[in-house]
């Protein structure tokens, strides 16, 4: 009983890579057939199931070396051949060879920074990631395509917009920025209730206007790893003055 119930342990986070797999490759698909905001909602749907079989495989025990390796290259896939297809198909198209290197400079820096972070896995910081997680960036891609649907722009605004943003994602991705993690749960343990209720507000809102708080969440996500990285320098600085001001009034005492 033992050995079986230690196997399906085992299979179960593995299976939510899979799900995670699957959706990925089903917004490629779909972004191959022109259905661009099926493509978008595969790429949140395959973003849950990123974070689950993490999770999952923490609570019970069942993390692999195996298992990371699959998850990583399913995140290669998942968060960056389908976007960068999809914002290829969508925006880029029309600048040729241009659109298409933009595209994959989005995969590549995408494959870099889990080339990264499986690395300094060991050592990096639970609390922050380095960088901005290809998540987080391939979400942004699917929460702008369904933002425009949503408005109804004409193709030429996008045209213009989504190649900024795929070098600011990018850049986002492989930069030395700090991102938060929400590894830390203990904030979330120690409140259950609340934090239950949180959740479910979150749901609902979520689902009031999906286009819209699926854009902004993302888009506030991307913008907070700048802010933060700016406000932990500003507190060194600040801190590094003050402690260069004890210095010095410790040595004009002693003079």
């Amino acid at each position: 009983m033992t050995r079986r119930k230690s196997k399906g342990i085992y299979i179960l986070p593995n299976l939510l890579t899979s799900i995670s797999l699957f959706s990925g490759f089903y917004a490629i698909v779909a972004s191959v057939n022109m259905k661009f905001t099926y493509a978008a909602y595969a790429i949140f749907v395959s973003g849950i199931f990123d974070m689950l079989d993490g999770r999952v495989a923490r609570m019970t025990g069942s993390t692999s070396r195996f298992g990371v390796e699959f998850d990583s290259l399913s995140d290669v896939i998942a968060f960056g051949v389908a976007p960068g297809l999809l914002v290829y198909m969508w925006a880029l198209k029309g600048y040729g060879r241009f659109g298409w290197l933009a595209a994959f400079l989005f995969v590549a820096c995408g494959a870099l920074r889990l080339a990264r972070f499986n690395v300094q896995v060991d050592n990096a910081q639970k609390k922050n990631f380095l960088g901005l997680p290809i998540p987080a960036a391939a979400a942004t891609i699917a929460g702008s395509v369904l933002f425009y649907a949503w408005l109804g722009y004409p193709d030429g605004i996008k045209t213009v917009f989504m190649p900024i943003l795929i070098y600011i994602l990018a850049l986002l991705m492989v930069s030395d920025i700090r991102y938060y993690s929400f590894k830390d749960m203990t904030f979330f343990r120690g409140r259950p209730f609340r934090s239950t209720v949180a959740a479910i507000l979150s749901l609902v809102i979520i689902f009031i206007e999906p286009e819209v708080t699926l854009f902004i969440g993302t888009s506030m996500y991307v913008l907070s790893g700048p802010v933060y990285t700016l406000l932990v320098k500003k507190k060194v600085i600040i801190e590094n003055v003050s402690l260069s001001k004890e210095n010095q009034a410790e040595q004009g005492g002693r003079l």
